[in-house]
């Protein structure tokens, strides 16, 4: 394992890179709490039974959502929901590829491996969110 210099006090990158794991990982539950909650709004205005909205969001199976009783899909599609599900993809993706780039930095010695793999890693994610994105919007 590959031991790096203790960071100075204060606010450092190391620091806001510590924050921002811990942010994110509060913001993924913000927002799923906001979903569920949403979700639940949106089923009883369209007359959807608890059982009916917890089986189609928790078990995507396609028999389970053909047997659904969901009167009206495309009131999901608002901005809203886009706006959930981008944010939601982002935060996530954000959370766990800073974790993937935390355990390159712990366990490869190469300075230029390290650096080969760290802007692979922040391309992939970029490109990743820019898909997800895409496809939320325009679906």
């Amino acid at each position: 394992m590959n031991l790096r210099t203790a960071p100075q006090r204060g606010v450092n990158f190391d620091y806001i890179m510590w924050l921002f794991t811990r942010l994110s990982a509060l913001g993924m539950y913000l927002l799923g709490f906001i979903g569920i909650a949403g979700a639940l709004i949106m089923g009883a205005r369209q007359e959807m039974t608890l059982p009916d909205l917890m089986r189609w969001a928790f078990t995507p199976e396609v028999s389970h959502v053909l047997l659904t009783n969901v009167p009206n899909i495309d009131a999901w599609r608002t901005v809203f929901w886009r706006i959930m599900g981008s944010l939601l993809v982002l935060l996530a993706g954000a959370h766990g590829f800073h974790g993937l780039l935390n355990v390159i930095e712990d366990y490869l010695k190469s300075p230029k491996v390290r650096r080969l793999l760290r802007n692979l890693v922040i391309l992939i994610w970029l490109l990743m969110s820019a898909i997800a994105v895409y496809v939320i919007f325009t679906s």
